[in-house]
């Protein structure tokens, strides 16, 4: 199963309808592709599952009331495998279908009848949401470099000036890793403890100091007057390199 155009800016969102009844399915298809989408129609899960097995899908349209594995079925399933934005449509308005749908892994639950421009709307919302994610998590797989130092989020490795890989406790890591990805700013000790989970080594604040000091007997030019990572009396720590992705 695909999901968003990363590799097709220019391809148009696909959205698949899983909807048994033929003319709400039609209407949907008719109004989805006047706004721009490509659309995939489907009557039953097995149906969808074949449509997922071939083409790229963005948001999912998911009744729920359909013959053989109903919508809320389907849902559990597909959120098992997949981020993949979900809306549910149902006839039914009980607080309690919206809430079960919610609670499954549906982004957002319309009932019919539905008011098109707001379907659209709601569409195109979760879309930009799903891709601004996707953005987000690509963004902080790639790789970072500082003075000649190389970090890579994926492989978890540093390689020095001289390429030369360092090794680093998974709380040394984690550390660096948010000061790189947070250079020039002042980072308390609660910040620093938010972004990593490098407080769970001490239950106090001061284990942050504890992993600093290490991380700059690893890192810094001069241990004894570390330039890298500095103290800001009462404030914290601040990461001085420039930091570029690579």
């Amino acid at each position: 199963m695909s999901s968003a155009s990363s590799s097709d800016p220019e391809a148009k969102p696909r959205i698949l309808i899983v909807e048994d009844d033929l003319e709400i399915s039609g209407m949907l298809k008719d109004v989805l592709s006047e706004k721009g989408f490509a659309v995939s129609p489907a009557v039953s899960a097995a149906e969808m599952d074949a449509v997922l097995g071939r083409d790229r899908i963005d948001l999912v349209l998911l009744d729920i009331m359909l013959p053989g594995e109903d919508g809320f079925s389907i849902c559990r399933r597909l959120r098992a495998m997949s981020a993949m934005p979900i809306i549910m449509v149902t006839a039914r308005s009980e607080d309690i279908d919206r809430i079960v749908g919610l609670e499954i892994g549906a982004d957002d639950y319309v009932s019919k009848p539905f008011n098109s421009r707001e379907l659209v709307a709601r569409i195109r919302a979760l879309l930009r949401r799903a891709q601004g994610g996707r953005e987000s998590a690509q963004a902080r797989a790639r790789a970072l470099a500082f003075a000649g130092w190389v970090i890579d989020p994926v492989s978890r490795r540093l390689r020095n000036p001289d390429e030369a890989r360092v090794a680093l406790t998974s709380a040394e890591f984690d550390l660096l890793l948010a000061f790189c990805r947070n250079p020039g700013r002042v980072l308390s000790r609660d910040e620093l403890l938010d972004l990593t989970p490098c407080g769970s080594a001490g239950p106090v604040k001061r284990s942050i100091d504890v992993h600093v000091s290490r991380l700059g007997q690893k890192i810094e030019p001069d241990p004894q007057d570390p330039s890298l990572i500095r103290t800001v009396r009462l404030g914290g720590y601040i990461f001085t390199p420039s930091v570029k992705e690579v």
